[in-house]
């Protein structure tokens, strides 16, 4: 089969397309025919080996797992003899930590695995895997979002921030999200009730105040939010960092406007599990979408990381597999 391996951290040029053995599924797992992946800031983050935190996760020196990406839909092509609640022919979406840029991959059945929702293509399924589900547990259960809360979203045009305008629209929130002058458009119809243009205006000086600020591509800071919170207002971020890590501490004894971040990664496999059967309801009840900016294929990884790398992505970029007819 093919795959995308990588041996080192670096440039996306490290990305090697190859041709290696098909993986047998063990007694728990599932084999998934992938059709469709997403490349996300994380897997940029991953092929680095930067922050160098990740590390801790991928391997010090050179990348534990050989084969990236953790994103995907696909069919599954065969199960292990222990599998109960899957099938041959299911249609899937699971987010890995790993082995998602390959025409095939074997996914535990009490990984973060679930059958995909009926009325999405394979790769605006696998990229609930990203935006949705990073932007759900931080507004339910970091910030306990709240009907009739004002909330701000930096960042409102990419993945994680086009799930978050539409989770807040469902939770009942009035959202401002904040975005390019070329994203407005697409920011509205995503239910946003305000849109500030970045490039024209600075959400931190308009006088306006928000029980939420979701920086969710990490280009605010909490003391340079801070004003424009409410008295218990809460600030998000989804990028980590020594400052955010030491304010969470700090708000978390003193005062009463907090800093958070989730590591929404590291969460338990059947959490995930329980959020993509939720956020499957919710997509079928056309509640929620994804928004897929642009389409690779496997043979241009490397140019779809540069792309990604360049932060001006709408919503999600999706890799399609030759295999897959059925996008």
């Amino acid at each position: 089969m093919k795959a995308i391996v990588y041996q080192k951290y670096g440039s996306p040029d490290v990305l090697e397309l190859k041709e290696i053995e098909k993986p047998i599924p063990k007694d728990n797992e599932v084999l998934v025919k992938v059709y469709e992946i997403t490349v996300s800031p994380v897997d940029c983050a991953f092929r680095k080996g930067d922050p160098f935190a990740a590390r801790i996760f991928t391997g010090l020196t050179k990348p534990k797992a050989t084969i990236p990406g953790g994103l995907l839909a696909g069919e599954i092509e065969s199960v292990g003899k222990d599998v109960k609640l899957f099938n041959k022919g299911d249609q899937v979406y699971a987010a890995t930590m790993s082995g998602a840029y390959a025409e095939y991959t074997c996914v535990p059945e009490n990984g973060a695995l679930s059958v995909k929702p009926e009325n999405m293509t394979y790769g605006e399924a696998a990229a609930v895997c990203d935006g949705a589900l990073t932007a759900l547990p931080f507004l339910r259960d970091s910030a306990n979002i709240q009907s009739g809360q004002k909330i701000l979203i930096n960042g409102a045009s990419g993945s994680i921030g086009t799930s978050a305008v539409q989770l807040a629209k469902y939770f009942g929130a009035e959202v401002t999200g904040v975005c390019s002058t070329s994203n407005l458009e697409l920011v509205k119809s995503l239910g946003a009730d305000q849109v500030i243009d970045y490039t024209k205006e600075d959400f931190t000086k308009t006088g306006q105040t928000y029980d939420i600020i979701f920086d969710t591509v990490g280009k605010s800071s909490f003391a340079r939010c801070k004003n424009s919170l409410k008295q218990q207002g809460i600030y998000l971020t989804t990028v980590p960092s020594i400052a955010i890590n030491l304010q969470m501490l700090w708000t978390s004894k003193i005062g009463n406007k907090k800093a958070k971040i989730a590591f929404t990664g590291l969460r338990p496999s059947s959490e995930k599990t329980k959020d993509l059967l939720f956020l499957k309801e919710l997509i079928e009840a056309e509640k929620i979408t994804s928004v897929i900016d642009r389409r690779y294929s496997l043979e241009q990884i490397a140019e779809a990381h540069r792309y990604v790398e360049t932060g001006h992505k709408r919503g999600n970029v999706a890799i399609t597999l030759e295999h897959n007819n059925k996008t």
